[in-house]
């Protein structure tokens, strides 16, 4: 029989009145039950969280520090066990579910280094008018006060991470909230920050439903908000509460931009082989995943059948195998909606090249060409492993196709030319332009986010503690400057 997980309440292992059962998208095992808190218990949660805020934030930078490099630590050395829980829960295959662990061993890592330099303040003259004479301003940063943190099921450990850590860093208490379809590995991460020090109430992993989180997003005692998850969603939480401070990571419809002088063997060989693995890597369920190839026309014969041959080239299969690339979608439901969008963009007249089919929660890696501009797949995420092809004559018409989009998140630009990555930089309406590679790479210690409707705000460690805190300004006066 599965164990039953219990939640975090302010530091301690707690258990409810309920449980739920986590199965595996693969084959539907049971992988774990799951505490549900109840309503008291989420209460005891946010109380605890708003009574340690200011002992948190005062509490010395090198326990804050040594708390999140334990954590890091301890990701280390359960890396294994660690990667076949987030595959079993989520379906991601085990070197991508690796491939996460290593990542949040980094933002935890990289938590702890900010920890220890960041609020070093700020010193600014003002004697620049006379009526500054003999004063001085020094400006640090405070926490805003408790996070209600939202994580999504795809990076259900890093992601939790990117929540976690930067509030832990900047000393501001939080609340998680995993995704109901994969908390195993947020709940994980509190097993090991109960191995630290930091002060009882700092942190609490609460798995609620969904249908329980306006409560939580109107409580006034966690006045930031750090969700991802869908733009629908997103901007619901913030339209609901317009005086909170919301960062939003929401959706993307993901572009890889083939230049003109992109145009060698080797170029073209590695433009698809790149396009092929991360049109999709985690089963397509990244909201950087590349969903549209753009292509210029003197170079799109010669690179299609490249592309496809990378897409067929991908191994589908049972997550837990090393050798599998591509595992199922988080659930039936979420295969069958790809797949009708896909029946949808055929119906209307695109070509399908490669793939199409779902078996259960799973779906073929799958390739479309003349997409109409209208059908859903063009105009939303997809958020499954499709890709769509479209040819363009030269770059200004390039770069208009991938504004053509209301998302924003990040873009891939295949190209040599210094000045048309800087032309790309300037025109593309994203917040990241990845040159020479496409849009899904993010090194988690460099800004992240979107413009448009994939969101407000940015993550990345130290990014995310900007965002959990703000300036205060004290003046000194009198001083012999």
């Amino acid at each position: 029989m599965a164990a039953t997980h219990a939640f975090w309440l302010a530091g301690r292992r707690t258990t409810g009145e309920e449980t739920f059962d986590v199965t595996s998208p693969w084959d539907g095992r049971l992988v774990g039950k799951v505490a549900v808190p109840t309503d008291a218990q989420v209460e005891e949660a946010v109380a605890a969280a708003y009574a340690v805020r200011d002992e948190f934030a005062a509490t010395p930078a090198h326990v804050r520090a040594a708390a999140l490099d334990h954590v890091s630590r301890r990701l280390v050395e359960r890396t294994e066990e660690i990667a076949r829980l987030i595959s079993a829960e989520n379906g991601k295959p085990m070197k991508w579910a690796r491939g996460e662990v290593g990542r949040a061993v980094s933002v935890f890592r990289f938590a702890a280094e900010e920890s220890r330099r960041f609020n070093g303040g700020e010193a600014q003259r003002l004697d620049t008018d006379a009526g500054g004479t003999g004063r001085l301003a020094l400006t640090r940063r405070f926490p805003r006060g408790v996070v209600l943190g939202i994580a999504p099921f795809n990076f259900p450990l890093n992601l939790c991470a990117h929540k976690i850590a930067p509030a832990i860093a900047v000393g501001a208490p939080i609340i998680l909230k995993p995704a109901p379809a994969t908390p195993l590995s947020g709940l994980l991460i509190g097993e090991l920050l109960a191995e630290t020090e930091l002060p009882t109430g700092a942190w609490s992993v609460l798995p609620v439903a969904n249908d329980r989180m306006p409560t939580l997003v109107q409580d006034e005692r966690l006045p930031v908000i750090s969700f991802t998850g869908s733009d629908k969603v997103g901007f619901a939480i913030m339209d609901s509460v317009p005086r909170k401070h919301c960062t939003l990571e929401l959706g993307g419809n993901g572009a890889a931009v083939v230049l003109a002088d992109y145009a060698s063997e080797k170029d073209l060989d590695w433009a698809a082989t790149r396009i092929g693995t991360f049109s999709n890597y985690q089963g397509g369920q990244s909201c950087i995943s590349v969903q549209r190839v753009v292509a210029d026309a003197s170079l799109y014969e010669r690179l299609v059948p490249k592309i496809i041959a990378a897409v067929e080239a991908q191994v589908t299969g049972d997550p837990s195998d090393d050798a599998t690339d591509v595992g199922p979608l988080v659930s039936e439901d979420a295969a069958k909606r790809v797949e009708a969008w896909v029946d949808e963009a055929v119906r209307g007249g695109a070509r399908l090249l490669a793939g199409g089919k779902r078996d259960g929660a799973s779906y073929a890696p799958t390739v479309l060409a003349d997409v109409p501009a209208d059908v859903t797949i063009s105009c939303e995420e997809v958020f499954g492993p499709v890709l769509t092809l479209t040819q363009v004559d030269g770059e200004d018409a390039a770069f208009e196709t991938v504004n053509d989009s209301k998302y924003g998140l990040q873009a891939g630009v295949f190209t040599h030319d210094v000045q048309a990555a800087f032309r790309a930089h300037r025109a593309l309406e994203v917040g990241g332009v990845i040159v020479g590679d496409v849009p899904s790479y993010r090194a988690d210690q460099m800004p992240y986010g979107g413009a448009k409707q994939s969101g407000v705000g940015r993550e990345g460690v130290r990014y995310a503690m900007d965002d959990y805190t703000y300036e205060r300004v004290m003046v000194f006066t009198g001083l012999a400057l």
